[in-house]
């Protein structure tokens, strides 16, 4: 009997846990703190990378609305840039790293090199999705941008780009090189929740 007691102890413990905690979850913060849930522009999963398009979106406030625009299209190209350059980089060390590369270091700084020159085209050729504009209270403008590049032209200009460079088409294998670019796609738009 007193085994039964003290196996119940625990089984009763973790039953009071379980229900306390059910309704701590269910209590919205709203009620709780006063707080309200805003929902951001462009946040549902057609703005987000997803396997075909690299994409962004970023906001500006100015009292100018053309100065409102820069700013958010600046941001959005910078982070473009950023998960652009991330992805070619990912792509390119483990290139690297699966295939015999003649001299690997100067491959990689060459890859490096011809990345930023992609990215750069790529970011000057970006294709507006959406953008809204807000006229706040006090006069000044909130403008928001949604921006997307295609997966298949920075591939394209890549390859383009290596088929102009005799050193670094001897240890280009296409195939292979769009198999891994195509798979840090699918990672990107997973973390992203774009896929």
């Amino acid at each position: 009997m007193k085994t039964l007691k003290l196996l119940l102890v625990p089984v009763v413990a973790t039953s009071l846990v379980a229900v306390s905690c059910k309704s701590k979850k269910g209590t919205p913060i709203q009620k709780e703190t006063g707080a309200k849930e805003i929902t951001l522009p462009f946040s549902s999963k057609e703005y987000r990378t997803d396997e075909d398009f690299f994409r962004a979106k970023n906001v500006g406030k100015s009292p100018d609305l053309a100065t409102a625009k820069k700013i958010a299209m600046n941001n959005a190209k910078s982070e473009l840039a950023s998960n652009i350059q991330t992805t070619i980089k990912k792509v390119t060390d483990q290139y690297t790293n699966q295939r015999t590369v003649g001299n690997k270091q100067e491959f990689e700084n060459k890859f490096e090199e011809l990345s930023r020159e992609v990215t750069n085209l790529t970011i000057s050729n970006i294709r507006v999705k959406d953008e809204k504009v807000f006229k706040e209270e006090d006069g000044s403008y909130t403008y928001w941008v949604a921006i997307e590049a295609d997966k298949k032209t920075i591939f394209d200009n890549i390859e383009q780009k290596i088929s102009n460079d005799a050193k670094l088409k001897l240890d280009y294998d296409k195939k292979k090189f769009e198999e891994i670019f195509n798979a840090e796609m699918k990672k990107l738009a997973q973390e992203q929740g774009g896929y």
